[in-house]
């Protein structure tokens, strides 16, 4: 075993989170153009959507790298916790 870091920060998984995060956030900042009233269920079940599962994988995989906070920090602020809870469905189906 030896000494292994625990948390890998490799380039790719910051590019996925970062795209992931842009894609979310693109989504929710469509879905608010088109219906501004959304509810946060009907924010989430857009993006559900919306995303395929094959990017909810990468997505999941980069942020077990990355952690959560990482994901915060690439998601404007008045997506935060939308964002956050939908990629929080992700991981708890």
């Amino acid at each position: 075993m030896g000494s292994q870091t625990k948390h890998n920060y490799a380039p790719e998984k910051n590019q996925t989170l970062s795209e992931a995060a842009a894609e979310i956030q693109q989504l929710l900042k469509q879905l608010e153009q088109s219906n501004p009233n959304a509810t946060d269920i009907e924010k989430t079940a857009f993006v559900n959507i919306a995303i395929p599962a094959t990017t909810k994988q990468r997505l999941l995989s980069a942020l077990e790298s990355g952690g959560k906070e990482a994901l915060k920090e690439l998601l404007d602020n008045p997506y935060v916790n939308v964002g956050m809870a939908i990629v929080e469905g992700w991981q708890n189906p």
